[in-house]
């Protein structure tokens, strides 16, 4: 039996070719629907509408891709310490800081060593000085004021106060002076011959005086402050922390009498030349108010200082330290007080340049990462906690530093804000991957 000749295929040898099944059934689906998106698009470009769909495909809006990003939170500086005399008795009281204190506080007030009533030894001189303006004001730092004549009796005060060890300054009968010069020669060497004489001449008498101090303290507030002569050599002229605070606001609220006590060093006709005992001025932003001892164990300065911290207007510190043991340990606690205020700011690094903080993730698999823009801090009291917030957007491009929204840090009243960018371009998607995922195209 002769057998008949093949019939070649049409489809040549793909057909010709042997065949043996596999039997995977996920291949197999697989293999179907390339197979349909390969016929699909064979129709397409040969059909009529071919071109129709390609050009739309090519041109179609893309899916925006997803971005997930979290800004890092920030440890909060430490906790601030402010280190207090461990003798005798101080208070401190800060303004200007209310930024950062907390929005209700006027100001920060810190105490040590209790409250209660202490010699206070010269710093009655001030007192005796915002005495005698009451009755005699200067308008301005620069007025002289009304002349001083010092009488035979004023110029035997020398000799009163100079058995007694006080500090005093020369006086001679009929040395006239203005009320600005007399009253700087009281308050920067601590005269006490100056001072009598200066209650006397504003009121009449040294009984006088008295008697007009205790209505000034009255009328000012000052009710635990006792005042029994102009000096302080009296150890019965006491008064407490609270109240001598409260009097160095009145005294740094007049202006003549806060620019006597800023000043070092004066050359005056009479009295010569006179240095101001507060060794402090320009320590620190410490430019008053009165020292005060009536020896060991009872050293005393009520000060105030303009004390500067970058990033900050200057605080306001009003305080007083009360029987020290010594000037020098005196003026130790009173910088430290200071330092350990300023010490409790911290400029506290809330963001890293290129710190990557998200991705970008496009449906076509490219992606680039979300980052920040810059290098950021924020300033800071103590361990005031700081917040954090993220507000992005899907941004008109996505190319490498794009802008896609803000971060932003607070702490108070404070904050700092960064740029969030993209960082590395986005790539776009293929014309096969277009062409293939009509669905996902705009």
């Amino acid at each position: 039996m002769t057998t008949p000749p093949t019939t070649p295929s049409p489809f040549g040898d793909l057909l010709d070719a042997e065949w043996t099944p596999r039997h995977d059934p996920q291949r197999r689906s697989r293999g179907w629907r390339t197979a349909g998106i390969v016929f699909l698009l064979v129709v397409l470009l040969l059909g009529g509408g071919a071109g129709g769909y390609v050009w739309w495909a090519a041109s179609a809006p893309l899916p925006a891709p997803t971005m997930t990003s979290s800004a890092p939170n920030v440890t909060p500086g430490p906790a601030a310490s402010i280190t207090m005399p461990s003798e005798g008795s101080a208070l401190l009281s800060v303004s200007g800081g209310e930024a950062f204190f907390g929005s209700d506080a006027q100001a920060m007030e810190k105490a040590s060593g209790g409250n209660d009533e202490r010699p206070i030894a010269s710093i009655s001189k001030l007192i005796t000085a915002l005495v005698v303006l009451d009755a005699h004001p200067l308008a301005s730092a620069d007025d002289r004021g009304p002349t001083v004549t010092f009488s035979k009796a004023d110029a035997d005060l020398y000799d009163k106060y100079y058995v007694q060890g006080a500090t005093i300054a020369t006086m001679p009968a009929g040395t006239t002076m203005s009320l600005h010069d007399a009253l700087a020669t009281m308050l920067l060497p601590s005269a006490s011959n100056y001072a009598e004489a200066l209650a006397r001449w504003a009121y009449g008498s040294t009984g006088a005086f008295v008697s007009a101090t205790r209505s000034w303290l009255a009328k000012n507030g000052l009710n635990d402050t006792t005042i029994v002569e102009p000096t302080g050599l009296d150890a019965r002229n006491t008064s407490t922390p609270s109240d001598l605070v409260a009097l160095g606001k009145i005294a740094a609220a007049n202006p003549a009498l806060a620019a006597i006590a800023a000043t070092r060093s004066l050359s005056l006709n009479g009295p010569g030349d006179i240095t101001n005992t507060n060794d402090l001025l320009g320590t620190l932003g410490i430019d008053g108010l009165k020292t005060g001892n009536l020896g060991e164990g009872t050293f005393n300065l009520l000060f105030t200082s303009a004390l500067d911290v970058t990033g900050v207007p200057p605080l306001r510190v009003v305080g007083v330290v009360l029987g020290g043991q010594s000037h020098e340990s005196t003026d130790s606690d009173v910088t430290t007080m200071l330092q350990s205020i300023r010490d409790g700011f911290h400029q506290v690094p809330v963001s890293t340049r290129g710190q990557k903080i998200g991705t970008i993730t496009t449906p076509w698999g490219a992606s680039a990462s979300v980052v920040v823009a810059r290098d950021a801090s924020i300033l800071t009291w103590s361990d005031t906690p700081i917040a954090v917030t993220l507000d992005t957007a899907a941004p008109s491009s996505y190319t490498d530093g794009q802008v896609t929204g803000h971060a932003t840090w607070t702490a108070g009243t404070q904050s700092a804000t960064v740029d969030i960018t993209i960082s590395g371009s986005i790539e776009q998607p293929t014309l096969l991957w277009r062409l293939t995922h009509p669905t996902a195209l705009g």
